[in-house]
């Protein structure tokens, strides 16, 4: 389980039911109003016959690395990580866990709740958006019912199950806490969130309303303990997400992204108020790219995109997610603000391209990521006195999608170092071909691949 940086209360559910039953009626005991939660044959109140038949479809998934002994010259299989995984496609074997559950394996094994355990193929992995596909071959395997994410509302009861802290399954309750989450550090963002008890281990697992139908899977928590620890505080990839990119990652073995063209910041109650906005939810077009999809269709800077395809925008995850989903050829239908002003347009998301090198003084744009000299006011990786700043990376670009981040600092390209943008520039003219660049993020150096 990614961490970033309560549960409720049976005593209190049960009251409030049991407060209910004796307030009511006879007759109306006996045929309520809406279906309550209780075994009336053992006299408890119990999700039971709801969740139970989607448990078998929950699995535990290890990932393993084989490498050679050193006296015997046999791959020997090494258990790199493990979490949880759900089977959505019984007929052909299909898992989903998240991609980082999967990261740095070549071999992968799938258990399941009756005591069997397969190898499993990787079909494929989306780091953007921490989702990866697995096959097993085998018979009588369960599946879990999925419902659109889109129907679920703040408040709703949800369970979460895997297999936490080395545990057998296992299952926890919550309920939805809030919608349409960004700002965990993922190219692509609009998380569910939820209060039920996630951790270690819980990763790739799924996240059920109270009928047991799917409606994302666990990927990442906030904690402030050491180590991780829940404090009720969790996410998971919606189904609405979490589909789109299945049915690619079966497809193509990768998924096939676009760009509309603009660079986006989430909306805020200042920046509102600046632009005479009369909401404070929404995408903020901060940059449209000449001759974009955007462009074209008359997006401008300081326009706010409140709803896209009918969804309503939170903030800027909400239209990244979008069209980090969408296939080049898709169209996006937008509603957006200017100034006070509603209107409405549509784009069409185009085949990624890699931009020229452009510069102006100290400041650049190359692959759809802006860049410029680092400055001692910088905020700088630890350990980097040189390099170059990451300003901002357009979704759906080479840069978004090779994994770079706006605050990332370039600090080498191929074998040359790199101090200024001068240095990336001539790197990058002269091998236009694409270049493999190192970056500084935080204490970590991460080689990332640029191709046009």
């Amino acid at each position: 389980m990614r961490v970033r940086g309560t549960a409720l209360g049976w005593a209190g559910t049960v009251s409030a039911l049991a407060l209910t039953l004796a307030a009511a009626p006879a007759e109306a005991q006996q045929t309520p109003a809406f279906p309550l939660p209780y075994d009336a044959e053992r006299g408890v109140f119990s999700f039971a016959s709801q969740i139970e038949r989607s448990l078998p479809a929950v699995v535990r998934v290890t990932t393993l690395s084989r490498s050679t002994g050193p006296t015997t010259g046999t791959a020997t299989p090494r258990e790199i990580s493990g979490g949880s995984g759900v089977i959505i496609d019984a007929a052909a074997g299909i898992v989903v866990t998240n991609q980082h559950v999967i990261a740095s394996g070549n071999t992968f094994r799938v258990d399941l709740t009756d005591g069997r355990s397969f190898d499993a193929t990787l079909l494929g992995a989306d780091d953007a958006t921490d989702v990866a596909v697995l096959r097993i071959e085998a018979p009588r395997l369960s599946q879990v019912d999925i419902v659109d994410s889109d129907t679920i509302r703040i408040g709703d009861l949800v369970f979460a199950v895997g297999h936490p802290l080395g545990l057998d399954q296992t299952l926890t309750m919550g309920v939805v806490s809030g919608l349409g989450r960004s700002g965990m550090g993922d190219a692509i963002e609009d998380y569910i969130q939820t209060d039920a008890a996630v951790n270690s281990g819980n990763s790739g697992g799924p996240l059920l309303d109270s009928a047991g139908r799917l409606i994302g899977i666990n990927t990442a928590i906030l904690s402030g303990s050491v180590g991780g620890g829940n404090d009720g505080v969790a996410f998971a990839v919606p189904s609405r997400i979490l589909l789109a990119v299945v049915s690619q990652l079966r497809e193509h073995g990768e998924v096939r992204r676009g760009r509309i063209g603009v660079t986006l910041g989430s909306l805020t109650p200042e920046r509102a108020r600046e632009l005479g906005t009369p909401i404070v939810r929404g995408a903020v077009v901060e940059d449209v790219a000449p001759g974009s999809p955007a462009e074209r269709a008359g997006l401008r800077r300081n326009d706010v995109i409140i709803r896209i395809q009918g969804r309503v925008v939170e903030g800027q995850g909400g239209v990244t997610s979008t069209v980090g989903i969408a296939e080049p050829g898709s169209q996006l239908n937008l509603v957006y603000l200017r100034g006070a002003e509603q209107l409405e347009t549509s784009l069409v998301v185009e085949q990624p391209q890699a931009a020229p090198v452009t510069t102006t003084g100290s400041e650049g744009r190359a692959y759809g990521a802006g860049f410029r000299d680092l400055r001692s006011t910088d905020r700088a990786p630890e350990g980097v006195t040189a390099g170059v700043l990451i300003t901002y990376v357009e979704p759906g670009s080479v840069a978004a999608q090779a994994g770079l981040t706006a605050g990332d600092v370039v600090v080498r390209v191929n074998t040359t170092d790199i101090a200024t943008a001068d240095d990336l520039v001539k790197e990058l003219t002269d091998n236009p071909a694409g270049v493999q660049i190192i970056v500084a993020r935080g204490e970590e150096r991460i080689p990332i691949t640029l191709r046009p």
